[in-house]
């Protein structure tokens, strides 16, 4: 963990490096105003700082957590607390909910620092925050709310699962996260995403009219078209769609319109439906079920090593430990698998990309994406090994060179 922290921060210095150049690149010259280079270089720094304290404070939690046997301290008083409630601690179910308990309130405590100056004080700072002090508690209020109702009914069938699964257990755990996973894609957008946002259909009129008649090029089965308040807390901007098989829909954010032309709108719903027609979706999600599986497969044969849990100072083997000591064992694995993840994702963006272009809207999105990266003041400057290691996007230099390639040159 502290080797991987080493190594993250090493690329991080070398971004930071490339923040600080004075000049833009040179395929961005001329494309690129000044006053919006400026602002953004200013931006990244403000953020770049502001990361490298972020997890040299976290790097330090997590390693006293692990050196000082925070963790099976902390299961021990939550067993304690259960007793004092007049509640059975034997009962795994009810010292998992009592550990979860005491580990989101320390987490909240200890995020909500950071959480406020990132908030506050830098998005403030460069003009994207909007939202008030109320509504960012309100926020939290709300996502507590929902951990509390959605939460221990998921934990108890995980540790149900775990108990009764016998050698066929990584199956029955990957089922069960694969019917979750689709409840929840159907849920949140309907039931959870509306709590935190406002969403209104998108007005008749050209944008529209331009959406529909693309979408029915495409043989795209859209449903419903919205239109989000992003702008009540951010002025940040994006476009996603979601749902499955023949009811989709389209959601734009507010200051996307606000931002954008209706024909740069639209070239960006051109790229968001190249994903669709390419089947990126898909592949992406076929992808997270087999690590998901290759995960449980892992987690079974380390779940029963008594010594596996004694190392990290635990006289007892609950499930939910369980996981998360095996979750610490895998930290480097994971990084591979996520640089892999972003290393296919980039390929789709470019495809993507492409197919926007085929399309006739080469130009427009173009223009969209320089706009989209000055109103938003993305990284104008990025490093190679950073952005090989972490960007799941292109950078934007990467990206116009690809639109502009002759049709010949590209195929």
């Amino acid at each position: 963990m502290i080797l991987m922290h080493f190594f993250e921060t090493y690329l991080d210095l070398r971004q930071h490096a490339a923040y600080k150049l004075p000049t833009l690149p040179k395929p961005l010259e001329g494309v690129i105003g000044q006053e919006k280079f400026q602002k953004s270089r200013a931006y990244s720094l403000d953020k770049s700082r502001f990361h490298f304290l972020h997890e040299f404070v976290s790097i330090l939690m997590d390693s006293a957590i692990l050196l000082f046997g925070i963790l099976p301290w902390f299961w021990k008083k939550s067993g304690e607390f259960l007793v004092l409630a007049g509640l059975n601690a034997e009962n795994e179910i009810l010292h998992t909910l009592s550990f979860l308990a005491g580990v989101m309130i320390w987490s909240q405590i200890t995020d909500l620092p950071f959480s406020l100056y990132s908030t506050f004080v830098i998005e403030a700072r460069h003009g994207f925050n909007k939202q008030t002090v109320w509504l960012f508690f309100w926020d939290i209020i709300k996502g507590i709310f929902l951990s509390v109702i959605i939460g221990p009914p998921i934990v108890a069938a995980i540790i149900i699962i775990v108990q009764k699964g016998g050698p066929y257990l990584a199956i029955y755990l990957w089922g069960f996260m694969f019917v979750l996973s689709l409840v929840m894609m159907t849920l949140f957008p309907i039931l959870i995403a509306p709590l935190f946002n406002k969403f209104t259909p998108l007005p008749e009129g050209e944008l529209r009219e331009s959406i529909e008649k693309l979408a029915s090029s495409l043989t795209f089965p859209l449903k419903k078209l919205f239109v989000v308040d992003g702008s009540t807390r951010s002025s940040h901007s994006n476009a996603y769609m979601y749902g499955f098989f023949k009811n989709k829909r389209i959601v734009l954010y507010d200051t996307l319109i606000q931002q954008c032309k209706t024909e740069e709108v639209v070239a960006v719903i051109a790229h968001e439906l190249g994903h669709w027609k390419l089947n990126h979706t898909m592949y992406s999600f076929i992808a997270v079920q087999i690590l998901t599986f290759l995960q449980f497969g892992g987690y079974t044969l380390v779940r029963n090593s008594s010594d596996l849990f004694k190392s990290f100072g635990f006289d007892t083997q609950p499930v939910l430990i369980g996981l998360i000591i095996f979750q610490h064992t895998v930290i480097p694995l994971q990084h591979l698998v996520s640089f892999a993840l972003n290393l296919v994702s980039r390929s789709f963006e470019f495809q993507a990309d492409a197919f926007a272009k085929k399309l006739g809207y080469a130009s427009e999105l173009r223009s969209g994406l320089v706009k989209l990266q000055e109103e938003n003041l993305s990284a104008m400057n990025t490093d190679p090994w950073y952005s090989a290691y972490h960007y799941s996007h292109p950078p934007l230099v990467e990206r116009l060179a690809a639109i502009d390639k002759s049709d010949k040159k590209e195929d």
